[in-house]
């Protein structure tokens, strides 16, 4: 049983969900630097702005965890799963998580990020509604 409620492990899990989405569009950023697109500069601002966007909310996730005296780490990775430690007032628990549900949750913030610039604010605001 987890002494985390649903908002805290939220914010823990976008701690590492969010830098696998600046991962993915800095390559994404890369190909389309490389590529011969005859106009590339709207895709290019359109991922910049987005990563600023995703670069705004993974610091008030870090913020909020500061706050909260709360801590993500990655301990082991394989082919099918992927092992985090969430540190939290005092606690510890160990997360496994299936790497295709990782990959799929990493596109689906992608598309929240590219179509609406931020997450929903009900995810990262603090339970105070702040």
């Amino acid at each position: 049983m987890t002494r985390l409620s649903q908002h805290d492990r939220d914010q823990l899990e976008l701690a590492f969900y969010l830098p696998m989405v600046l991962t993915v569009l800095n390559r994404d950023r890369s190909i389309l630097e490389a590529s011969s697109l005859k106009l590339p500069n709207p895709y290019l601002t359109l991922i910049e702005e987005t990563m600023k966007a995703v670069q705004r909310d993974l610091k008030k996730v870090r913020d909020y965890m500061r706050e909260h005296q709360m801590k993500v780490e990655k301990l082991k990775s394989d082919d099918t799963f992927t092992s985090y430690l969430f540190l939290f007032r005092g606690y510890e628990e160990e997360h496994n998580y299936f790497n295709p549900r990782i990959r799929n949750k990493v596109e689906q913030l992608l598309r929240e990020f590219l179509l609406h610039r931020t997450l929903p604010t009900m995810t990262i605001k603090d339970e105070t509604g702040s």
